[in-house]
């Protein structure tokens, strides 16, 4: 096993320090890093091309950068099994990745491990600096408080990108090398608004046009001062950051699990949750927004009528990432009403309201799976499939009782959706959610979502990775 600390990961790499780039004003802007000084490491030019991915690899949350959790070549599960635990420094909060035949998952303890995949034995672990003590923060659920988001392999570099929370407050995305655990990449990247301590970087991170987004939101409790955005980093690690940030007083996290989705037409959606207006003008929050993916400029926007009571009562439609079906976008949040906006129509447009359809379904949180005009959402209390019409009317199908659910992903025929509220994995028949396998886990982290590779299930866990057969 290859152990590296951030200092001999620097050393390693051999590589030159960024200069610090200037910042612009504007709701999209390039900025510097702030906070204490934090070395940084970006690509030499010219280096060399990175070897290509195989079948069974998982570069990213979700499988692909739509989100939709729907990945070919499985088989129909079997009875499951486990293969592998392996017990690391930390939580798992985000899907492991598999990049060429290593696994590759992230700790809430700030250290990234690659995996052999067929026995969980650790070929290399990179330590990215100290986490967040739940006890100097002014609220939480996470002890400590490391690397939270689903890593992203970005293709142009052929590096794996995290995004490590420091105990200093700062926030740094590290590119690795993901067969030797190198830090090639490392650099601030830090929200333009609010304090620094209390931005929680849990949405999964994406790989967009040679840049890495990232977004932002708030402690568990919203307390203190945040305002949800995102951030933009070239992947070379070399040039000025692009942010956007909301356009509201406070709030307004951008926090899904699935974070950005990256939709046919190019355009970026994410999932807003309650910002702090319950009068006046539309502050921007509790919406889905539409970003340019080379400037963040907000091309689209959707907020239901009802937004300045959800403000209110924390009842935010950013609880769950967008889910991209056919020409719609469908949108749930804790309040339970879905709704379909068109991707081509009323999200180029901004305001409130002008949904194409819309319907009761569930108080959701995470991500959804989709597999051609179906969606199967994950709700408090189960996971419920829908059907989404050629009029765009979203209908519920049958829904399954869980304690908790986390995000489903599909394969083989089957739902694949962990219970985190009672410690177990199940796979479940898509047409009509009849349990068709399940097994224990570990205590599993909120939210949590399994990766499908081949005939394995790799799943995060509050200690590690687990692994299980008979996929």
């Amino acid at each position: 096993m290859r152990v590296l600390t951030v200092g001999a990961a620097f050393l390693a790499a051999g590589l030159p320090a960024a200069g610090c780039t200037s910042a612009s004003p504007g709701p999209a802007h390039a900025t510097s890093p702030a906070g204490s000084p934090v070395a940084e490491l970006t690509l030499p030019p010219g280096a060399a091309s990175p070897a290509p991915t195989l079948p069974g690899d998982w570069l990213t949350y979700h499988h692909d950068s739509a989100r939709s959790g729907d990945v070919p070549g499985v088989p129909a599960p079997g009875a499951l099994r486990q293969e592998w635990r392996a017990q690391l420094d930390g939580a798992v909060y985000g899907q492991p990745l598999i990049v060429r035949g290593t696994a590759i998952a992230a700790t809430e303890h700030d250290s990234v491990y690659g995996l052999d995949p067929a026995t969980g034995r650790v070929r290399w672990h990179t330590s990215l600096g100290t986490p967040a003590a739940r006890s100097t923060l002014p609220c939480g659920d996470i002890d400590p408080l490391g690397i939270t988001s689903t890593p992203v392999y970005e293709p142009g570099t052929g590096l794996v990108f995290t995004l490590a929370e420091l105990s200093t407050g700062q926030h740094v995305l590290t590119g690795l090398d993901p067969a030797t655990g190198e830090v090639r990449v490392r650099r601030e990247a830090e929200p333009p608004r609010g304090d620094l301590h209390v931005q929680q970087q849990r949405g999964a991170l994406a790989a967009v046009a040679g840049r890495v987004l990232i977004t932002y939101g708030g402690l568990e409790g919203d307390c203190a001062n945040y305002v949800g955005a995102v951030v933009s980093v070239p992947a070379t690690g070399s040039g000025p950051l692009l942010t956007y940030a909301i356009p509201t007083s406070r709030q307004g996290g951008i926090w899904a699990p699935g974070g950005p989705v990256l939709a046919p037409d190019g355009r970026v959606l994410v999932s807003v949750g309650n910002g702090a207006s319950e009068n006046g003008p539309w502050d921007g929050s509790d919406s889905v927004l539409a970003l340019s993916p080379d400037s963040l400029s907000v091309t689209g926007s959707f907020a239901p009528a009802s937004w300045p009571d959800d403000n209110a009562h924390d009842l935010d439609l950013g609880s769950l990432t967008p889910a991209l079906v056919g020409p719609w976008v469908m949108t749930v949040g804790k309040r339970g009403t879905g709704y379909t906006l068109g991707l081509a129509t009323r999200l180029h447009h901004t305001g409130v309201g002008g949904e194409q359809a819309q319907a009761h379904l569930c108080s959701a949180y995470g991500t959804a799976a989709v597999t051609g005009a179906t969606v199967f959402v994950p709700c408090a209390d189960g996971l419920l499939r829908v059907d989404v019409g050629a009029d765009g009317v979203p209908r519920p199908g049958w829904r399954v009782p869980l304690r908790a659910s986390g995000s489903p992903a599909l394969g083989g025929g089957a739902v694949w959706v962990p219970d985190y509220g009672a410690g177990t994995l199940l796979a479940l028949d898509q047409t009509s959610g009849r349990v068709l396998a399940q097994v224990a886990t570990d205590t599993l982290p909120h939210f949590v979502s399994p990766v499908l590779s081949g005939d394995r299930v790799l799943i995060g866990t509050g200690t590690g990775v687990t692994a299980f057969g008979g996929a």
